[in-house]
């Protein structure tokens, strides 16, 4: 908690100091400086008691301990309180005994003095009343306990330990809080939203199914012409409420309701079922509404039983620090930073909460072709060369912590895999004729697969642990997975065949042929019981593991969804990239997943059956192919990472609508 505090100050003296207020900021330091709670830094409270004992201030450490005890140890249950009153016993006893051993016997006096009659009533002072009298107190049975170094330590240590758990759980309450008032404030929202949508839809239902023509309506009152022009006054204002959802439509959608075909259906732009495609009339004079957002759109349909959307695109933001294209991107496992690498070699961790900061760069010498997170500690990253060297980096302390060398005839790194555990990882290390990051068009595809290994390090000891067997024989693996608990690996190759692997034994449980030519892109589903791959054949396979090449579901995707991915540009200029970087990825419950797309990510829904995928979002926002994806979900809100061949990566923040 103490860190988080710490960091959350930094940000804020980063703010005060960019936007130039040098006073406000004197005055900040000023304050964190008089801070009683020291930010809550356990260590520094402990220090702060410890010099009031040096300097003999028995007041001071008498109104600090109180300060703690209104601020902090209230808190707690009854049931606690006990050992608070230990503590401050053994605080007190603390200072007696460093009066003595510093032969300030004045100041033991002045104690008892001050505090004598606060104390008389309590039966574990009464023997210590006689203490300034006692020529050698360190040799007394009943003092000399106190006197030794192992009962300072083993008192300041308690101390340390429950201020340490006390905050921990004060801020795990206040998490827990935060969190129940964020559900409580979407369930309030989505009220909000519904009963204001529901009697716009009534009035609609009731206006749409009583209208009736002019003339029927004043049948009984033909000869009163005023009457006539009040009730066709009337009618026109009928006939704008009944286009309540018409006018919230984009302004060229409004002239027809059909069913909108081709790219339109793609984009999931909802439209009213049954709507007439007369165009109604305005009432004269009238401004054109505005248009609206289509998250507005999306939700008024769903509130009015037409289109279910299970997301809506909150924002999108832009990462532009990298200058070329990119080839991986991804967010740690505490979804708080980010790491992505463009085909220069440059990588670059960022962080997107609460605003998008770079948090380090890192320039190498040699070709990088693969990088992942590590996942104890996560702010370690795996950096994989073209050279034989895999690196592993600290994105804080901003340093290699260690590189390690693999054989030399397998120099290209591919894929990098570190178990959840954070025991080991597995490293895929191929040959010079390897696919690489560009391809000439027309170029000829090598008839034997690349040569390359799959090996497992053990991250502790910075020792090869193993090489796994792969048959039919040695072969590049282009990607690599781990299940939750990092008993199983399933790794896509060069020859088609994807090879699931039983780590606690380390060897292939099953291996079957997936695609025609490369497979690019594996990963577990959500129930672990399937593995999803993307292949050099444009097919996105869903395989049962249970049974060895069994196709459970089976989808043909655009290429700009595969790869090869191709940028053109003028005077002929193409640029071809063949993927390295993930290519799909699943939202938190593995009903939807992210794919690339020409302009920006694509998610589908996973529809059981023959039924396929289903277009739903597009998230845009990209003017180059992207080339692969990520996505971060956390509670309600998800964020998926798209980048691109241009350097640029969108930040989508999704809002997940609950049925």
């Amino acid at each position: 908690m103490g860190s988080a505090v710490e960091r959350t100050d930094d940000m804020v003296r980063e703010y005060l100091t960019f936007r130039g207020f040098t006073s406000t900021l004197k005055l900040l330091d000023a304050e964190i400086k008089a801070d009683k709670e020291k930010g809550f830094r356990v260590d520094k409270i402990i220090d702060q008691l410890h010099q009031f004992i040096q300097a003999y201030d028995l007041s001071a450490l008498k109104e600090y301990w109180g300060y703690l005890d209104r601020r902090l140890f209230c808190r707690l249950e009854d049931v606690y309180r006990p050992t608070v009153n230990k503590l401050r016993t053994s605080l007190f006893r603390y200072y007696l005994v460093h009066t003595v051993q510093s032969n300030r016997i004045e100041k033991t006096q002045e104690f008892f003095h001050k505090q004598g009659l606060e104390l008389q009533g309590h039966a574990e002072w009464r023997d210590w009343f006689i203490l300034p009298f006692i020529q050698s107190p360190e040799q007394n049975p009943v003092f000399s306990p106190y006197f030794t170094r192992q009962w300072a330590d083993t008192f300041l240590v308690s101390l340390h330990n429950f201020l340490s758990v006390l905050f921990q759980c004060i801020f795990d309450a206040e998490v827990q809080r935060t969190i129940s008032l964020q559900e409580e404030n979407e369930q309030l929202r989505q009220m909000l939203f519904a009963l204001q949508v529901e009697p716009r839809m009534k009035k609609d239902e009731e206006i749409v199914h009583h209208k009736l023509p002019p003339y029927v309506q004043n049948m009984d009152r033909l000869g009163d012409t005023e009457d006539l022009v009040s009730s066709q006054h009337n009618v026109s204002v009928t006939t704008q409420s009944r286009n309540f959802l018409s006018t919230l439509l984009p302004q060229g959608k409004r002239a027809s309701g059909k069913i909108a075909q081709g790219p339109d259906l793609q984009n999931r732009e909802p439209f009213m079922k049954g709507e007439s495609t007369d165009t109604e009339p305005q009432p004269e004079g009238a401004a054109d509404t505005p248009d609206v957002p289509s998250s507005q759109v999306q939700a008024v349909a769903e509130g009015a039983g037409l289109v279910e959307q299970p997301f809506i695109k909150l924002s999108q933001e832009e990462y532009g620090e990298h200058h070329s294209s990119i080839m991986h991107c991804r967010v740690d496992c505490s979804g708080r930073r980010v790491a992505s690498l463009d085909v220069d070699g440059v990588i670059k961790v960022w962080s997107f909460n609460p605003m998008m900061q770079t948090k380090a760069t890192i320039m190498s010498k040699s070709p990088l072709l693969s990088l992942e997170w590590a996942t104890k500690p996560d702010r370690l990253l795996l950096l994989g060369s073209g050279v034989g060297t895999v690196r592993l980096y600290d994105t804080e302390a901003k340093k290699n912590l260690y590189e390690l060398a693999v054989e030399e005839g397998y120099p290209r790194i591919l894929s990098l895999a570190c178990s959840p555990s954070g025991t080991s990882f597995v490293c895929s290390a191929a040959a010079h004729a390897a696919r690489s990051g560009s391809l000439l068009e027309g170029a000829n595809r090598p008839v034997a697969p690349v040569l390359g290994k799959l090996l497992l390090w053990d991250t502790k000891t910075v020792k090869q642990q193993l090489q796994f067997s792969l048959e039919p024989g040695p072969v590049a693996i282009n990607c690599t997975a781990f299940n939750h608990n990092g008993n199983l690996l399933v790794t896509g190759a060069a020859d088609g065949v994807i090879r699931l692997f039983d780590m606690q034994h380390y060897e292939s449980a099953m291996s079957w042929k997936a695609h025609d030519g490369e497979v690019y892109s594996v990963e577990f589903s959500y129930d672990e019981n399937t593995v999803f791959s993307i292949g050099e054949d444009g097919k996105f396979i869903q395989w049962n593991i249970h049974r060895s090449g069994v196709k459970q579901s089976e989808y043909s995707l655009p290429q700009d969804a595969t790869g090869p991915f191709v940028l053109s540009g003028y005077s002929g200029y193409r640029q071809v990239q063949v993927p390295r970087g993930r290519l799909f990825a699943f939202d938190s419950e593995g009903q939807h997943v992210l794919t690339c797309s020409s302009t920006g990510g694509l998610i589908y829904r996973l529809n059981e059956g023959e039924s396929g995928l289903e277009s739903i979002l597009s998230l845009g926002g990209h003017k180059a192919p992207v080339v692969t994806v990520d996505w971060c979900s956390a509670v309600d809100c998800g964020t998926c990472l798209t980048a691109s061949m241009d350097g640029k990566i969108k930040l989508s923040t999704l809002l997940a609508q609950k049925s």
